[in-house]
């Protein structure tokens, strides 16, 4: 399993994943920072990873069409 993080997560966190994860990569690192979700989304798609992320976005992607990729929507707060 390998997640792709959205720039609105740290890329510190690819150093708290055990290594079964070790594929893991960022937004960042792959050079799509400001890149528009759906290039995202087909990224992720192509290059079989999960997307992480706390933009509602992607939700909305995946509502028009669907699976893959999948997507760990964090939310957070009251």
């Amino acid at each position: 399993m390998r997640f792709l993080f959205d720039q609105n997560i740290s890329h510190r966190i690819l150093k708290l994943l055990p290594e079964n994860y070790s594929g893991s990569t960022t937004v960042k690192q792959e050079g799509l920072t400001n890149s528009p979700d759906k290039e995202i989304w087909e990224f992720a798609k192509t290059n079989k990873f999960i997307i992480v992320t706390q933009d509602s976005d992607f939700n909305d992607i995946n509502s028009l069409y669907g699976f893959p990729p999948k997507i760990i929507w964090i939310r957070t707060g009251i």
